[in-house]
């Protein structure tokens, strides 16, 4: 069942009115009072519908963000597309992380109650998206940026990974390379599973090992491969940080990058320029996806309808050294 302001208000000891009030930041509630009810909002997870308040107290005209982190490698590209866009049309950005865990998502919660923007750009952190779902369904505009093989029942902004790993599979069978190695990221993630299974119906290979998007797993398993004798003459990691580790290992143990081995990652980010050698990889737009989800997201405040299907970028190869 869907709280109610009738819920708040009877859990709270107030009126509605007073309810009605807090929410819209009028000025008639005494400090404690409004205390009092803005904790019990967020305790019971209340959400006013977007319609509501903007007829009470017009449009924030804020826009929200929800990211894992900030240390993401391409997150900053991402968030740059987000604030261009949503500046250019005259809005505000309330960036929320969720590097606490638990207690970010509870205080992030609590701005959403209290109405402090207007709807919601993410890039999911783990184990939040029942969570986005419900705030969705309670009048909240919500569009996700990579929606990892979920398929939200809200709009979404995606890439091709599929024809990414397929366009890195491609590259490496013309180049004649035949013995491939996979360095993949967690499997659980749907863009994951895309960038392999575009890579095989290309390429075949069997020889895939998880990985976990860090330099030292990419690092570490090649070392370990090559210590067992395992031949392979290239290698796609499933992003940049990963190659960048495999690169290493392979110089390291004496092979000769691209000769012995080619590899070639995924994301594009700034960093790829200047590895030893730089880093042929699949760009993924990262901003262009912000910009899009920004636009989807603004376009959804002004009332028109959802897509019934996510916004698609392409991907595109970027031809360097590691992998001519």
């Amino acid at each position: 069942m869907r709280v109610t302001i009738a819920d708040v208000a009877r859990e709270a000891g107030v009126s509605k009115t007073t309810v009605s009030r807090v929410i819209n930041l009028k000025g008639e509630v005494d400090g404690s009072t409004a205390a009092r009810v803005r904790e019990v909002i967020a305790n019971l997870g209340y959400v006013p519908s977007s319609g509501a308040v903007g007829l009470a107290r017009g449009s924030s005209r804020t826009v929200g963000m929800l990211v894992p982190s900030l240390t993401w490698p391409w997150m900053g590209e991402v968030l740059q597309g987000v604030v261009d866009t949503v500046e250019a049309a005259d809005h505000g950005l309330l960036l929320f992380t969720c590097n606490r865990g638990a207690e970010s998502v509870e205080r992030f919660t609590t701005q959403v109650s209290a109405r402090a923007f207007d709807g919601l750009v993410v890039v999911e952190p783990e184990n939040t998206l029942d969570h986005l779902t419900e705030l969705h369904r309670s009048g909240l505009p919500i569009v996700l940026i990579d929606d990892r093989g979920h398929h939200p029942e809200f709009p979404s902004v995606v890439t091709t990974n599929h024809e990414g790993g397929a366009s890195a599979a491609r590259h490496l069978r013309d180049a004649g390379r035949t013995r491939p190695l996979v360095v993949t990221g967690p499997r659980h993630f749907g863009c994951v599973r895309d960038r392999l299974a575009g890579f095989r119906s290309v390429l075949p290979t069997e020889l895939v090992v998880d990985g976990d998007f860090t330099e030292r797993r990419g690092r570490l398993v090649v070392e370990q491969l090559l210590a067992q004798g395992v031949e392979f003459d290239s290698v796609f990691a499933h992003n940049d940080i990963s190659a960048a580790g495999v690169l290493r290992a392979v110089r390291a143990a004496g092979r000769r990058v691209p000769d012995d081995v080619a590899v070639v990652g995924f994301d594009d980010i700034p960093m790829a320029e200047h590895t030893e050698p730089p880093l042929t990889t699949v760009h993924q737009p990262t901003r262009q996806m912000g910009e899009a989800a920004a636009r989807l997201l603004l376009s959804r405040l002004g009332g028109t309808a959802a897509p019934e299907r996510p916004v698609v970028l392409p991907t595109e190869l970027v031809v360097r050294h590691s992998a001519p």
